[in-house]
């Protein structure tokens, strides 16, 4: 899964990061596809405690033969969707009782979390 693709385009506008060459060619990282029984396991452990860190993720990593970065990816992104899932449920629940929740809940709550939207893996 950490394979890049060559030369997506001609040109390198923008400031040069770990999944481009600092040429004229435009590399691109290929998303990891996880296997099931993967998914399974990063669910369970999900549901135990939202952050893996230190030894925990480097073991977790180990056992699903998966690099330590794509797990903390994996995390972070799974977080995001916890979230915008929770915030879902509680418009839901509002609007059964005729509140109406605000337009701009949802742009400040993912501001509050920046560092938790990185879907790069390096």
């Amino acid at each position: 899964g950490l394979e890049l693709s060559h030369c997506v385009g001609t040109n390198s506008l923008g400031p040069a990061g770990p999944w481009r060459a600092g040429g004229p060619c435009k590399m691109k990282r290929v998303r990891t596809v996880f296997k099931p029984e993967q998914l399974e396991r990063l669910e369970q452990e999900f549901l135990k405690q939202q952050y893996m860190v230190g030894t925990e993720r480097v073991d977790l990593a180990a056992t699903l033969h998966l690099t330590e970065t794509q797990v903390k990816v994996w995390f972070q992104n799974r977080r995001i969707k916890w979230r915008k899932q929770s915030m879902e449920q509680k418009a839901a629940k509002l609007s059964q009782f005729g509140v109406i929740q605000p337009a701009s809940a949802d742009s400040t709550d993912s501001k509050d979390h920046e560092e938790d939207t990185v879907d790069v893996e390096l």
